[in-house]
């Protein structure tokens, strides 16, 4: 094999340098970069999600052990110094927009979620990144908390969150979720935290279900009630018409309310959606698989340089934060040639540790000593 194909060159292959480029240029400011380009503070600061490394000085010195290895990603050492100003300096923007043409190709990644239905699936959840006031004085959203909000929507057979937005800790969890335009047809499953009368009504209008939870003190009029297993846990199945004049006046839609005992801890829930073709257990099976989201959540914060940030202007925390989110697309690219059963996490952990090794991913991530080299699957994307 040769000497440049490392782990993390194979990984990069999803990404077409031509359209980085492309994408650099317009998503430019000031004079031109001399000393370094947006590829080299790509590379390093991917690396770092990877490698977990702590700090620039750590980045820099990483990058110099492995340069013979970075010359053939058409990359260099970045000194931490220029790091540090391209962070600061150049706009965040250009990770943005990579994420959104590297999701593209991950629309087309095969998988499925658990149910028998075909629609599309997804959770919906945002998720607090805390950063200190005494270093990010610009988060603050209370006078003794800052944060950014990562808003997700994920998609439950690939794993791959294909809506992303970064916000502010002062806004609501709306906000960003209200911008996500679901496919026709999906089921979008979010907590209490997304209730909105006239959102309920716009994704009915798209043709988008959602499953959510009803507020206790919601005001309703039951309008039909079916029959259910209680042997299921199930307690009601009822159509309603939310009656408030705050509903009425937003065009709030009849809805279907389930109710629903979760028989390990005695909890009782009440779901609420605008589906009403699937069973009473299944709505009640969709909130719990919501947990996926939780799941998502916890891996990139466990694994991906989201929680101590290299840089403290606004822009340096957005440019680490989106160049984690396209390195976890990196990563569920090369699921598709792990083990079967294998999850991201459990490959984030592998790759940190082989990430310069001279091995094809297949060999890393699907060890098989009877296996031909020949027969080993290869990625093959381009932007």
């Amino acid at each position: 094999m040769s000497h440049h194909n490392t782990a993390f060159h194979q990984l990069l292959k999803p990404l077409s340098r031509h359209d980085f480029e492309r994408l650099a240029r317009e998503h430019h400011h000031g004079q031109k970069l001399r000393s370094a380009s947006r590829w080299d503070q790509f590379v390093g600061m991917a690396m770092s999600q990877l490698s977990g490394r702590q700090s620039l000085r750590d980045i820099q010195s990483n990058l110099e052990s492995q340069r013979h290895k970075l010359y053939h990603l058409g990359a260099k050492p970045i000194p931490r110094s220029t790091l540090a100003r391209i962070n600061e300096k150049q706009p965040a923007a250009l990770y943005q927009a990579l994420f959104g043409r590297l999701l593209q190709h991950c629309k087309s990644l095969p998988g499925r979620h658990k149910f028998r239905f075909k629609n599309p699936l997804y959770s919906l959840d945002a998720s607090a990144i805390d950063l200190s006031l005494k270093l990010f004085p610009w988060a603050a959203y209370r006078p003794d908390a800052g944060n950014v909000k990562l808003s997700v929507g994920l998609n439950h057979g690939t794993d791959v969150p294909e809506f992303v937005a970064l916000g502010d800790g002062n806004e609501n969890d709306l906000v960003q979720g209200r911008r996500f335009v679901f496919p026709k047809g999906s089921i979008v499953v979010f907590d209490k935290g997304y209730v909105d009368y006239g959102w309920y009504k716009s994704l009915t209008d798209q043709g988008v279900f959602f499953v959510t939870r009803l507020r206790p003190n919601a005001i309703y009029r039951v309008e039909e009630r079916r029959p259910v297993d209680r042997s299921k846990g199930l307690t009601c199945d009822q159509t309603i018409q939310l009656n408030s004049a705050h509903a009425l006046k937003r065009g709030a839609p009849r809805l279907r309310r389930v109710g629903f005992v979760d028989r390990e801890t005695g909890k009782h829930y009440v779901f609420l959606t605008n589906h009403f073709g699937l069973c009473a257990a299944t709505i009640a099976a969709l909130y719990k698989d919501r947990w996926r989201i939780e799941i998502f959540f916890k891996t990139i914060k466990q694994n991906l340089k989201i929680k101590a940030f290299v840089g403290t202007s606004r822009n340096a925390v957005l440019t680490q934060l989106w160049i984690a989110m396209i390195t976890y697309l990196l990563v569920a690219f090369a699921r598709h040639s792990a083990r079967a059963g294998w999850t991201v996490q459990r490959i984030m952990r592998v790759l940190q540790l082989s990430l310069f090794d001279r091995r094809t991913l297949a060999e890393i991530l699907n060890p098989d000593p009877g296996r031909s080299k020949k027969g080993e699957p290869q990625m093959r994307f381009a932007l």
